[in-house]
């Protein structure tokens, strides 16, 4: 509808200041002339916009000009009071000026807005923390905020997965909470990278300017890194004969492990199942948890271990005696 096109361009003004009719064509996705009605329609309205020629010219909106609330949708408003992280926020030292935004701007609401607003706070709640997830202290995640909102240079001494630490220049792009994990997205000599804030050990923040890639953004490189991770993560097949009773718990996922397809159970009521796990340590863990409502099928290596393990438990515990042995 025109109506809401009308209020997208008078947002993407307020917000830009200055855009060409090409880039409002893009973002809204009509033509250059269609734009060029829609601002002689504003014009005619009283909104203060106006041409300006030149290589930097573009469609261009006064400094002081400001619309009200009024032009907020109900889903709007409900998205606004709805969306709002609130770990992630309180790490950044966000917490409370968001909260207090959120009351600004539920005041500014006409009355109408304001009790839909105040009726989704109350209905809808959305929380973004995992069940298990425990916590992920990032002493270090002040220093790299400044650093990233400051586009200065760091010097940080990294601990990677398997323990051992490294010191790297690093040019900070941005800051990624994924749950309640951080991420800080830099790049070095030119190409960015992803590290785990938690496992930042040291930072020294210089005042020497960052170089930020040419077209970079940091929503783009996100979505695209971590499906790259998906895709090379390790996989290792393996399938079980199960009976009834395990069937629940090899359908839902559990960490590194899920089950790709479930058979149909055969005239003894057990049912073949296809998994997959990272490697073959998590998936001999994993059957082992099932003791004998499970039957490895493939690989053989896997079933092999299986059986090992259990011989090398049995006789563990026989050797202990009966009673056990206190420590």
């Amino acid at each position: 509808m025109r109506a809401d096109r009308l209020l997208s361009i008078l947002l993407l003004l307020q917000v830009h200041r200055r855009m060409t009719a090409r880039e409002l064509a893009e973002r809204l996705e009509v033509s250059p002339r269609t734009i060029q009605r829609d601002m002689e329609a504003l014009s005619m309205a009283g909104v203060p916009v106006y041409a300006e020629r030149g290589a930097r010219g573009g469609w261009v909106l006064p400094d002081d000009y400001r619309t009200d609330l009024s032009g907020l949708t109900g889903l709007e408003i409900e998205a606004l009071f709805l969306t709002k992280p609130a770990r992630p926020l309180a790490d950044l030292g966000y917490r409370e000026a968001a909260e207090g935004a959120l009351l600004k701007l539920l005041a500014a609401l006409p009355t109408m807005r304001r009790r839909e607003a105040e009726r989704a706070r109350q209905r809808l709640l959305v929380d973004t923390s995992g069940w298990r997830q425990g916590e992920d202290p990032a002493p270090c995640l002040p220093a790299l905020q400044d650093a990233v909102w400051r586009d200065r240079r760091a010097c940080i001494v990294y601990r990677r997965s398997d323990g051992t630490t490294v010191e790297r220049v690093v040019d900070p792009l941005g800051l990624v909470a994924k749950g309640s994990l951080w991420y800080l997205v830099a790049a070095v000599e030119g190409h960015p990278r992803t590290y785990r804030v938690a496992r930042v050990q040291d930072v020294e923040v210089t005042e020497e300017p960052c170089e930020r890639p040419e077209g970079f953004d940091l929503a783009a490189y996100w979505t695209e890194s971590t499906a790259r991770f998906v895709r090379e993560l390790p996989r290792y097949p393996f399938t079980l004969r199960a009976a009834p009773e395990a069937l629940h718990r090899l359908g839902a996922s559990a960490g590194y492990v899920r089950a790709e397809r479930i058979d149909p159970p055969g005239a003894d009521g057990w049912s073949t199942v296809h998994l997959v796990a990272d490697v073959e340590e998590v998936a001999l863990g994993y059957v082992l948890g099932f003791g004998d409502t499970v039957e490895v099928l493939a690989p053989p290596a896997l079933r092999q271990r299986v059986l090992t393990t259990a011989r090398n438990v049995v006789a563990f515990y026989e050797g202990r005696g009966g009673e056990g042995r206190s420590s």
